[in-house]
């Protein structure tokens, strides 16, 4: 299950070169369900995510490199890059943080994932963190993804 909530990012944080990151590439081959390939550093992976906003079932399927090429180009819609900064909060959770490359060059977006309802439910986010979209699909990669961008 996975449990997180989504924010815009009002600054970003100081001295973020500091913190580690993944650069991640990803596709999606449905949208309704969710299933996604993505190559996070040099691994990759199939993803299924059910319906949700706030929570939902996620099966992560790792994949080989030559498994994640010959889907790519089946993939519907745009590829989305982005860099990943795992950045640590109080209480032993991690702000991910996602500066987009590529055909979204430019956005930022937080997400925080939760060990449960109650824990999301109990989050302040920190003053770098503006208003929250978790409920909102157009912040969502997988509706990105079906946007024409240049």
């Amino acid at each position: 299950m996975e449990i997180e909530r989504k924010y815009l990012v009002r600054a970003l944080p100081a001295h973020l070169d500091s913190y580690p990151y993944h650069t991640i590439e990803q596709a999606y081959l449905c949208t309704e369900p969710v299933i996604r390939i993505r190559r996070q550093d040099d691994s990759y992976y199939l993803t299924y995510k059910s319906k949700g906003m706030l929570s939902r079932e996620e099966y992560n399927l790792p994949l080989t490199k030559e498994a994640f090429d010959h889907l790519l180009p089946k993939a519907d819609g745009t590829i989305i890059t982005k860099r990943r900064y795992v950045i640590p909060l109080e209480n032993g959770l991690s702000a991910e943080l996602d500066l987009f490359d590529g055909s979204f060059q430019g956005m930022v977006l937080v997400e925080v994932e939760f060990p449960d309802e109650a824990a999301s439910r109990a989050f302040t986010p920190p003053s770098w963190f503006a208003e929250e979209v978790t409920y909102r699909k157009e912040y969502h990669n997988s509706y990105l993804s079906s946007l024409k961008r240049s």
